[in-house]
């Protein structure tokens, strides 16, 4: 006999105590009440309550991760794969028209009602491995773009094109630390220090990459995404000789590489990051012919670009340190070498390695070379384009910054210098003459108390000689002198990149830093997507300011450091000035050889 359904037995258990009469009325009225009851149940449930729903930190063990060849501390082969979400592509945000810009900027905040529920975000599952308190990678997780070989590896096998004056082949090896260098003269370790290009840091940081212990095959759990693209490497190859549609090339292959990818469509690449070793007016042009565009491509604003100086007037790339010539295996080295450093001896007040800029009229280095001279407590190392001159030599440049307490770094042919970093290994204090040299470069890797590790003195000052760098430095009392250069030894181990090949034990070196602040980034950039938070009234060309702002803040105003960046009116004049930088920079690389 076929078992009769509840509701046809309900139906007929009531014509019975009915004596034989339809109640089909009381019937319907029953099942409405009890289908509104059921609707508004699960109205409750998925749409007011989904918003706030968070799914349990341990359902995240299963989420699939492909791990061939991959380092992860955990794996499930029998996770079951969550279906994507679609893909939302950010509209592109319009040009501006130049503005003039208030003495205080406070942020106006968009704030919509009526927005998209969270979990329709791709990225969300990203966000969530984070309460995962079992997985040391949630919020960790970094997807690799598998890029074709032309991008990175062909390069290096074409290591000989990379220069037009010098065999970079050599500069390569070892995993991008170049050549082991000898320890005759007892200035360095006997392990760890390398004969390092300056300009090395794309294969020094991508190799560095391949070792991270929180790399995914599974790009949705990824808390951002690493685009292993030389680009350093690619302009160094086309600048002298070759027309713009060469050097732009590359980063218009990349581009349209990237874009055909899922993983691009998901917010338009804001959570792509790249690094070029190379000052960030090599990828501006601008009105001249000098560089490539990469970095005023529409794609290439969008992503995250790691150089080793960037422009105070955009948002979009970060400086991080200058390769040093100390690339450690494990801790101990690191603890040896900072213990070493304070133990030294330092007979000189104060030194400078470097040479005059007479073709850049408003260098200093001529007058910071006349007070050296005058000085009886300056040690000089005067640089030139001879090849005997000893700043060619490295073990010669740091037994002097060993040997001195103060080590002055003014602007070079650009705003920064690698000779910041090695005189910071050394233990030196550095003296800087304009923020853009450090304090408005590096926020990521050093302190926003910059009094507390380095000096200060206007360039303005030097240059109309309103000011004795030896008697501003004899005015700092010896327990702040010792106090400052602790802080410098302190800071050695996130200011050098480890040796690739290995990997530090406890100690975040220069690439841990950078990571951990590209997916701090990335992270606020996907919560504001969420809440739909803007900033309408950020003003980019006020970039360095936003930088020093501490956390929680958000208001910017007059800064006593606006001298120094005020931006020319015409951007071809910005365009000219940054790339003869650029190219003194080359050319005194060309000497360097």
């Amino acid at each position: 006999m076929r078992r009769r359904s509840p509701t046809s037995q309900f139906s007929d258990d009531s014509m019975e105590k009915g004596n034989g009469k339809n109640h089909h009325p009381r019937v319907c009225l029953l099942a409405s009440l009890s289908g509104l009851f059921w609707f508004l149940l699960l109205y409750f449930h998925f749409v007011v309550l989904g918003g706030n729903h968070v799914q349990d930190s341990s359902s995240l063990d299963s989420l699939p991760i492909n791990r061939q060849s991959i380092i992860t501390p955990q794996s499930n082969p029998h996770a079951k794969v969550e279906s994507k979400q679609d893909l939302v592509k950010p509209k592109p945000k319009p040009l501006e028209k130049k503005k003039s810009i208030p003495s205080v900027v406070k942020p106006v905040i968009s704030n919509n009602s009526s927005r998209r529920d969270p979990n329709s975000y791709s990225f969300m599952r990203a966000l969530r491995t984070v309460d995962n308190k079992s997985d040391p990678c949630g919020g960790r997780y970094i997807y690799v773009h598998d890029l074709p070989s032309r991008f990175n590896e062909d390069m290096l096998k074409e290591c000989k094109t990379l220069s037009p004056w010098t065999n970079m082949c050599k500069f390569t090896a070892n995993a991008g630390l170049g050549p082991q260098m000898e320890n005759a003269e007892g200035v360095f370790s006997n392990t760890g220090w390398y004969a390092t290009n300056q300009f090395a840091v794309d294969v020094i940081f991508g190799n560095r990459m391949k070792q991270y212990d929180c790399l995914t095959n599974d790009s949705s759990l990824a808390a951002a995404i690493f685009v292993p693209f030389y680009a350093g490497f690619d302009i160094a190859r086309y600048l002298w000789g070759y027309n713009v549609s060469m050097r732009d090339a590359a980063s218009l292959d990349l581009v349209d590489w990237l874009q055909k990818r899922p993983e691009w469509s998901i917010m338009g690449g804001k959570d792509h990051f790249l690094v070029a070793g190379r000052i960030t007016w090599d990828f501006r042009r601008l009105d001249s012919d000098w560089g490539n565009k990469l970095l005023l491509l529409p794609a290439g604003r969008n992503m995250s670009m790691l150089v080793v100086e960037s422009s105070p007037w955009s948002a979009n790339d970060f400086g991080i340190p200058y390769p040093t010539y100390f690339h450690p295996a494990k801790d101990s080295e690191v603890f040896t070498w900072q213990d070493r450093m304070r133990k030294l001896e330092r007979k000189w007040l104060f030194c400078f390695a470097g040479g005059p800029r007479p073709g850049i009229s408003k260098s200093i280095r001529g007058q910071i070379i006349d007070q050296c001279m005058e000085s009886k407590v300056c040690e000089l190392l005067k640089c030139g384009q001879s090849g005997e001159s000893k700043c060619h030599s490295p073990s010669s440049i740091m037994k002097m910054f060993q040997s001195s307490l103060f080590c002055l770094q003014p602007q070079g042919d650009s705003y920064t210098r690698r000779s910041a970093f090695d005189a910071m290994l050394a233990g030196c204090i550095p003296v800087f003459f304009h923020p853009a040299s450090a304090y408005t470069q590096y926020t990521w890797h050093l302190p926003k108390n910059y009094s507390a590790f380095s000096v200060f003195i206007s360039e303005n000052d030097v240059r109309e000689k309103n000011i004795s760098i030896e008697e501003r430095l004899n005015q700092i009392p010896p327990e702040k002198v010792k106090e400052m250069r602790e802080a410098v030894i302190s800071m050695i181990p996130t200011l050098i990149y480890a040796d690739p090949r290995s990997k530090l034990e406890t100690l975040k070196d220069a690439f841990d830093v950078a990571v951990e602040a590209v997916i701090k980034r990335v992270t606020r950039l996907r919560k504001d997507i969420i809440e739909d938070r803007k900033d309408n009234n950020f003003i980019e060309e006020l970039s360095w300011k936003y930088s020093l702002l501490d956390e929680g803040q958000t208001e910017i105003g007059a800064h006593e450091w606006d001298p120094f960046f005020e931006k020319p009116k015409d951007d071809s004049a910005e365009s000219d000035s940054s790339a003869e930088a650029a190219k003194n920079s080359w050319k005194n690389e060309q000497g360097q050889q």
